[in-house]
């Protein structure tokens, strides 16, 4: 497949959506584009089944499963300089095992917000203190059960 130019693209996007009636032809009369002309708006009905367009599609992220959980948190926290990523496991508590203090904590939190694309609340995020726990609340947080 070849990338289209732009003002084919658009030519195509506008038969597309014609044919869809979600642009009703008579707003085609009223584009002005170099390649839209009036010999192909006269085959409008019959140019619609033999458009070919390339078009890009965005979907949402595969559905979450307790292991992505897990690997995209150890991921996040294997890149936090403040920890050894050899002593790092799932039941691993932040401060007693790994030696973080309350700061680092915040920080691992924030993190996880914005891998996950949500926001915990203080009082919940005080109540973190290990990559299983975290693991277990975006797991309940998404409704991802085994």
């Amino acid at each position: 497949l070849a990338v289209m130019p732009r003002t084919q693209c658009t030519e195509a996007l506008i038969l597309v959506e014609a044919a869809l009636g979600s642009l009703p032809t008579s707003a085609l009369r009223c584009m002005s584009s170099p390649t839209l002309s009036p010999h192909k708006m006269s085959r409008l009905p019959s140019a619609i089944p033999s458009v070919g367009v390339l078009c890009r599609q965005y979907g949402d992220l595969p559905p979450l499963t307790l292991e992505t959980i897990k690997d995209r948190v150890m991921y996040v926290l294997k890149l936090y300089d403040k920890i050894n990523p050899e002593k790092l496991q799932t039941s691993s508590h932040f401060m007693k095992d790994l030696g973080l203090d309350s700061l680092d904590q915040v920080e691992i939190i924030m993190a996880m917000e914005d891998e996950f694309g949500f926001e915990i609340p203080d009082a919940e995020a005080e109540k973190l203190m290990s990559p299983g726990e975290i693991v277990q609340y975006i797991a309940d947080k998404k409704d991802v059960y085994e």
